[in-house]
């Protein structure tokens, strides 16, 4: 992908997808997904993030959109997941969503919850992150600027994926996902293999002082790390340094931790980005699940 800003091909790797198309002889779809290759490494789970191309959504939403509540055709966004679950040799009905509200709230979830937000109701709400140790589970979390945390356990085959903007972050949310699998699993941090995905890089996330505040009073040792001051009460915010910040503290060796270098923002014609389209689009998927 030539246009594509800031990759490195050591850090995250496209891979083009190829869905036989059963309609048409010969005829095929290219669904083009990112993958971490360090977690792919490991063995035990598929995994990718999206981009927004290869679906079928029209217009803002083109082309391929997991939003269900955002006003696209409920039709197009159904063929989108079945699309992303062919390409990851799943099934539709193994996806579990969350209900992200910018809460720090992680949920145990496993076989019983398989289709919860997607093909039937989930009767749970303000849920973040999600983790199980159930095989062929498909944890899935959105996004458009905000970051995707995914954790990987190969010693107690145990997996979570948070979803994490600037107040899942001053909350320490992949600090919290941690502490949920070591309660659920027994996981210890420095066993877990970490990434940060795809999202708002630091040039293009100006926030104002308010929510400065929040981050200098949560990280008062690490304000030049994670800041540019502007000045006039604007600020630079690196969310990627401040995960970063939070999962080496937490536990994760650096070793086993992998840092996005793609920034939603900067590719908006590869990535859905909520600043970039002032709210007009539609959502990225960060997917998960141990084999």
């Amino acid at each position: 992908m030539e246009f594509i800003k800031k990759t490195n091909q050591n850090i995250l790797v496209f891979t083009n997808h190829i869905l036989e198309d059963n309609l048409e002889e010969n005829a095929k779809t290219i669904v083009p997904l990112l993958h971490f290759p360090m977690l792919e490494q490991l063995g035990i789970v598929e995994h990718c993030f999206s981009t927004r191309l290869g679906g079928v959504s029209k217009g803002i939403y083109g082309t391929m959109n997991f939003g269900i509540t955002r006003g696209d055709d409920p039709e197009a966004v159904m063929e989108n997941y079945r699309r992303v679950a062919k390409a990851m040799h799943a099934q539709v009905d193994d996806f579990v969503a969350a209900d992200q509200t910018h809460t720090t709230n992680v949920r145990k979830v496993g076989r019983a919850d398989c289709g919860k937000g997607i093909t039937r109701p989930k009767e749970y709400k303000d849920v973040d992150g999600l983790i199980t140790n159930e095989q062929g589970v498909v944890l899935s979390t959105f996004y458009a600027d905000c970051v995707p945390l995914y954790f990987v356990d190969p010693v107690h085959k145990a997996i979570g994926l948070s979803h994490s903007g600037w107040r899942g972050t001053v909350n320490r949310m992949g600090q919290k996902t941690l502490e949920a699998m070591k309660e659920a699993y027994g996981t210890n941090p420095a066993d877990v293999y970490a990434a940060i995905g795809p999202s708002i890089c630091k040039a293009c996330y100006e926030i104002s002082e308010d929510v400065a505040e929040h981050f200098y009073q949560a990280f008062p040792k690490e304000g030049k790390e994670i800041f540019l001051d502007k000045g006039n009460g604007k600020y630079q915010l690196d969310l990627w340094k401040t995960n970063e910040i939070i999962l080496l503290a937490a536990g994760i060796q650096p070793n086993h931790l992998a840092v996005t270098n793609i920034c939603t923002c900067c590719n908006e014609k590869l990535l859905f980005s909520h600043r970039a389209s002032m709210g007009k689009r539609g959502n990225l998927g960060a997917f998960m699940y141990l084999k």
